[in-house]
Parts: structure tokens; C-alpha cells; sequence
């Protein structure tokens, strides 16, 4: 189920939203978080229900080795408990990028099992690992199962994050006050909603529809295409992944739930370091808190702490897709991350707009791995960019110059010169201009629900 649907927007989410609190006014707590987690795990099954054991049962598994670091702390548990995830996560995603790589390198002819990917695992199995990682480290309390599956299946943040710690969530939904609606969240929670689903279906899809399209068709581009399609992909990510963890923030507010923000205007960064702080944050804080720390962080040598930044980000790549253009973009992030170390260590400071133009070029490169279908593709995108002798202004099959342009142009100025939306809600007060913001943003999204696009991030 898409959070842009009318089954959404027009039944699940009101249904839920009653239910729930109407549960709560007569003191039906437990029940209330029943029904909540019923509803979550059927907004998830919606996608496919034969994926429901699947989910369920990595619950089960890890809130029981969860239990037992909390009162036994021991390194083969937490070891088991890891391995049992990334197990799971590594037969769906990555059992035909093995075989695909064995058949190469032994000349082999070994049948691909062509395994759909489960919505949603790679999000949920992160979140549990850092369950077992904080209870190996005695961070978490004695909690019951329904709160443990309220925390992992509560259906705001569970097809694409933020990726959120048991602190977080569980003790909001321990805290009596929670229980009751409060009108001011409700509004505050649509207002955010609003936001983030104009993002995705005004900007976002048509911006991915032509980069898509243009990528589909990389080596027939024209160098003038190529940049339309690199810089409306670049935008386009940002926009469509922004956008839903807006979407799941407000939801998450609605029901007097603080969801952490996932990002901070990142095309505003100078450098990658800085963009890594900003992008997909409860990521970048996972891959820190249970990789990067894990290796020592910056506590070694500097030449440990650019090898530890390396490995991170060889698993971030690693982590968003089963092919060898993810690990190479994994590590060109690292490698641009390390760079902006150095400049750092060294006490060298560029001129603010070159160092702006540089770390954008960098995203555009960075992308065009991350999109394109297989390494040809990418090189020819990339070479393209600078092929005078492709440069041509007329005859150009793929786009529609004005109409592109103009969908460039906004969302640039929109990601580099407006407040974002954490921004603007901060000063969000429930009055007449908020109420128009609000169904004047619904509204037009909802004239684009006949054509709804998936959001891009549903893939990893």
C-alpha cells in the first residue's frame, strides 16, 4: 500500500487513526497496541502476504535473543543473533549476485533462484540488528513483545525507515499522555504529511520519470540528455526519499509519535562529509554506531580512520543493492568522504561555490553509477557529459527541454534556497494559512494518485 493512494489516504489511514484512538479513550491500551500492530503488519502484507511469516518471524527470533543479552550478556549470542539476520537478508538479496559471480569466475552454469526481494527487509533487519547490539551492550529494558512489535512493525516508518532505536519509539508509546489525540499534532502531522507527499508526486515522479526513461535508454543519449537525466535523477532521489520520510513523520505525529528527522538539507552541503551528515541521517547513524565505532572510528591512526570510513561505506553500498556498481559507489563516497578529511586535517578551505559545484558534480557521478544498469551504461552516461562532439540542441528524443528544465530549476531553488520541511514546521502554528498550505498540497497530489509511482527506495 502506497502513502500515495486514495486506500491510503482515504480509508486505511483514518480507519486506523479512529480505531486506534477510539480503543485508547476507553482504556483499552493493550488492545489499542494490538490493533496498531495487526493494522501495521497488514499494511505491509498488502504488498504481498506471503511475506508475513517472513516478517513475523524474524520478530520472534530477534526479540528472544534480544531477551537473553539483556540478561546474559554474551559475544556467541550477539554473534548468533547478527548472523541469524544478515543470513536472512543475504539469501534474499544477494544469493543470485553470488551465483551470478560464481558462474563467471568458474565458468560455471549454476540456475539463478530469481528471489523477489521481501519489501522492506533491509530496513527491518538493520533496525533489529541495533536491537541486539544495544542489548549486548545493556541499552535496552525488559520489554514485552507487543511493545518490541509496535517498535519494528509501526507502519509510518516500516517500509523505508528512518531507521529508529527501541529508545525512540517504545517508551512514546509507554507514555500515558500519548495515548489520547491531541488536535495540534493532528494538524502539525497532516501539515508534514502534506509536505512530504507533494515532494514525492509533484516533483519527485516527474522528475524520475524522465531521468528513468533516460537512463533505460543510457547509450542513446545526447550529451545535453545526459545532463538532463543526471541532474533530474540526482534531484529526483532527494525528493522522492525526503518526501516519504516527511510522509512517515507527520503520520508518526498524528498518533503523538516523535519519528527522528532523516534529513537536513543535504544539497546544501559543501563537501561529502557534511552531505553524510545531512542524508538519510539514521542511516548514516547506524552504519556510524554499529560499523564505523565498531572498528575503532577515529580513534586509531588517521590512516586506520580512513580505512574504518572505506569499510563503512563499502557496506552502505553494499547494504543498497546486490551489484558491483553499489560497492563501487559505496567506495567513491569514501573516497570523497576521506578527501574532505584531509582538506579538513590540513586547514584548507575552498571558495564556498566551488566547493558547492564540486560536491554536487561529485552526487551527479555518484548517481549515475547508482541508477545505471550495469557499468557500460554508467561509463557512457559519465563520458557523454563532457562529448562536445554528442552536443546537440535539436533532435533530442528523450525530453522535453522546457518542460524538464522547469522541474530542474524549481527543485533546485527549493533544495538549496527554501527552509526544509523540519524547518518550516517548527514554526507551524494551527491557523487559517497552515489549514490552506495543507489541503491546497493535498489536493494537487491527489489529482496525481492515477498514475502513483512507487517511491525509489522500495528496491533495497
Amino acid at each position: 500500500m502506497l502513502f500515495n493512494s486514495y486506500e491510503f489516504l482515504l480509508v486505511f489511514l483514518p480507519l486506523t487513526f479512529i480505531i486506534y484512538f477510539y480503543l485508547n479513550s476507553k482504556k483499552l491500551i493493550t488492545l489499542s497496541k494490538i490493533f496498531l500492530v495487526i493494522a501495521s503488519l497488514t499494511f505491509y502484507s498488502w504488498w504481498n502476504v506471503i511475506y508475513l511469516p517472513l516478517i513475523l518471524g524474524s520478530m520472534i527470533f530477534n526479540f528472544y535473543v534480544g531477551q537473553f543479552l539483556g540478561k546474559k550478556r554474551t559475544k556467541q549470542m550477539l554473534t548468533f543473533g547478527i548472523i541469524g539476520n544478515v543470513a536472512l537478508l543475504g539469501y534474499f538479496k544477494y544469493t543470485d549476485f553470488f551465483i551470478e559471480n560464481f558462474n563467471w569466475a568458474l565458468n560455471k552454469d549454476v540456475e539463478l533462484l530469481h528471489l523477489a526481494l521481501p519489501l522492506a527487509i533491509s530496513y527491518f533487519t538493520f533496525q533489529q540488528i541495533a536491537f541486539l547490539v544495544d542489548s549486548y551492550r545493556g541499552e535496552t529494558k525488559e520489554y514485552n513483545f507487543l511493545n518490541y512489535a509496535l517498535f519494528i512493525t509501526f507502519f509510518p516508518q516500516l517500509l523505508m525507515g528512518p531507521i529508529m532505536h527501541h529508545k525512540e519509539i517504545i517508551p512514546q508509546f509507554q507514555t500515558k499522555w500519548k495515548s489520547f489525540i491531541k488536535w495540534e499534532n493532528v494538524a502539525l502531522g497532516l501539515f508534514i504529511f502534506a509536505i512530504g507527499l507533494s515532494k514525492k508526486t509533484l516533483i519527485g515522479d516527474p522528475l524520475t520519470d524522465y531521468a528513468q526513461y533516460a537512463f533505460d535508454n543510457a547509450q542513446k543519449l545526447s550529451m545535453v540528455e545526459a545532463w538532463y537525466a543526471s541532474v533530474s535523477y540526482v534531484l529526483s532521489y532527494y525528493f522522492d526519499l525526503s518526501g516519504y520520510a516527511d510522509m512517515a513523520i507527520g503520520i508518526g505525529k498524528m498518533f503523538n509519535i516523535d519519528i527522528p528527522k532523516n534529513f537536513n538539507s543535504p544539497y546544501k552541503a559543501r563537501n561529502f562529509a557534511d552531505y553524510w551528515k545531512r542524508w538519510h541521517i539514521t542511516l548514516s547513524r547506524f552504519l556510524s554506531d554499529y560499523i564505523y565505532k565498531s572498528l575503532g572510528g577515529n580513534k586509531s591512526l588517521v590512516w586506520v580512520m580512513y580505512l574504518n570510513i572505506m569499510i563503512t561505506f563499502f557496506v552502505s553500498g553494499f547494504w543498497h543493492g546486490a551489484g558491483w556498481n553499489f560497492v563501487v559507489w559505496g567506495l567513491l563516497n569514501g573516497i570523497f568522504v576521506v578527501m574532505a578529511h584531509m582538506m579538513k586535517k590540513a586547514n584548507l578551505e575552498m571558495n564556498f561555490y566551488v566547493a558547492w559545484f564540486l560536491m554536487f558534480f561529485g552526487l551527479i557521478l555518484t548517481r549515475i553509477l547508482f541508477v545505471s544498469n550495469d557499468f557500460a551504461d554508467a561509463w557512457y552516461v559519465t563520458t557523454t557529459l563532457f562529448d562536445i562532439s554528442n552536443l546537440r540542441f535539436e533532435n533530442l528524443f528523450y525530453i522535453d527541454p522546457y518542460l524538464q528544465s522547469f522541474y530542474i530549476v524549481l527543485a533546485l531553488y527549493l533544495a538549496l534556497a527554501c527552509k526544509n520541511s523540519m524547518e518550516i514546521s517548527e514554526n507551524f502554528k494551527p491557523n487559517f494559512k497552515y489549514i490552506f498550505y495543507t489541503v491546497i498540497l493535498l489536493t494537487a497530489s491527489l489529482f496525481t494518485f492515477s498514475s502513483a509511482k512507487e517511491f525509489l527506495y522500495f528496491q533495497f
